[in-house]
């Protein structure tokens, strides 16, 4: 019988070795991580396409919101 840490790494091997249902669980965890730590789910653009206009493209901001709004504290 073949062993699958024979031929993979010791993470991948784990990986392969869940269930669908694990596998699912899991890939849940990670994408509230990345979303947690500021990741986005907006897609990247597509420079290549003919459609690209870099003059509507603009990045998106730290917060991840598409713009940043002053507040004023005063009571004015």
């Amino acid at each position: 019988m073949i062993d699958i840490h024979d031929f993979c790494d010791p993470e991948w091997a784990e990986w392969y070795l869940m269930t669908p249902e694990e596998r699912w669980r899991e890939t849940e965890r990670l994408w509230e991580i990345y979303l947690t730590l500021g990741g986005t789910l907006d897609p990247e653009p597509d420079t290549q396409s003919p459609f690209f206009d870099a003059e509507q493209w603009r990045t998106l901001f730290a917060d991840g919101g598409p713009s940043v709004r002053a507040v004023r504290r005063s009571g004015v």
